[in-house]
């Protein structure tokens, strides 16, 4: 597997983590840990009990998903066959999500809503649960990425277990660096909240532009087999 793949997993999942729906969720979570600000020890468990659980969803999702994709033979060999074909409009599909072209308001709750309460109003214990519970909550951009983006990613780099636990730490990062902000400086956190609001923007447009280009290329390459050979 090489740096490239294992990067692109670990910016699915930040990209993921600081969209709109997404980071929602995760500044739930931030006050959820930090109603324990007197605790650093508290604070910074259960940041990492919520990373934890978000990995683990993720990482549970992905290899069911993959094993259904490779279990059966005829599945892996039409993906070895029509991989790069199905990938192009995918990543366009996803850039589009990302660009705002496209006006996708559904959002699916695996976990349920109920349960998601539940875990809300429990422990510092409960942070793991609540990593599942809203990794589990997907919104179009968070679906299109994990759906669109990850788990091709993992067919093409062979991954099981590597991409989703990568992809799903990345998703947390927000969580744990706020963690860390209001265990040892919490005088930054405002600060640094500020800050992320004012880059996603940005950094959605450049991935969904990047996405869209690659889709292109992937479409006209494999889908209408254009040369696209530049030197």
């Amino acid at each position: 597997m090489t740096w490239f793949i294992f990067g692109s997993a670990l910016w699915l999942g930040v990209l993921t983590s600081i969209s709109p729906c997404p980071l929602a969720s995760n500044i739930a979570a931030i006050s959820f840990i930090s109603r324990k600000v007197g605790s650093t020890r508290q604070v910074m468990l259960s940041g990492l009990l919520y990373t934890l659980g978000r990995t683990a969803a993720y990482l549970v999702l992905g290899v069911v998903i993959m094993a259904g994709l490779m279990a059966s033979g005829d599945i892996a060999r039409f993906l070895q066959r029509y991989l790069n074909q199905i990938l192009g409009p995918a990543l366009i599909l996803v850039g589009m999500l990302l660009l705002g072209l496209l006006n996708v308001t559904a959002s699916l709750n695996l976990a349920g809503g109920t349960l998601e309460q539940r875990v809300s109003k429990g422990g510092s214990g409960w942070s793991f649960l609540l990593g599942i519970v809203f990794a589990l909550s997907f919104c179009p951009v968070s679906a299109g990425l994990f759906f669109g983006g990850l788990i091709p990613l993992s067919v093409t780099g062979e991954s099981r277990f590597v991409l989703p636990t990568v992809y799903g730490v990345g998703t947390a990062l927000p969580v744990i660096v706020f963690a860390f902000l209001i265990a040892f400086a919490s005088q930054h956190v405002g600060r640094a909240f500020n800050r992320l609001s004012q880059v996603e923007r940005v950094v959605r447009i450049v991935t969904g532009v990047v996405f869209l280009v690659a889709g292109v290329y992937y479409s006209l390459a494999y889908v209408y087999g254009v040369s696209l050979s530049f030197w």
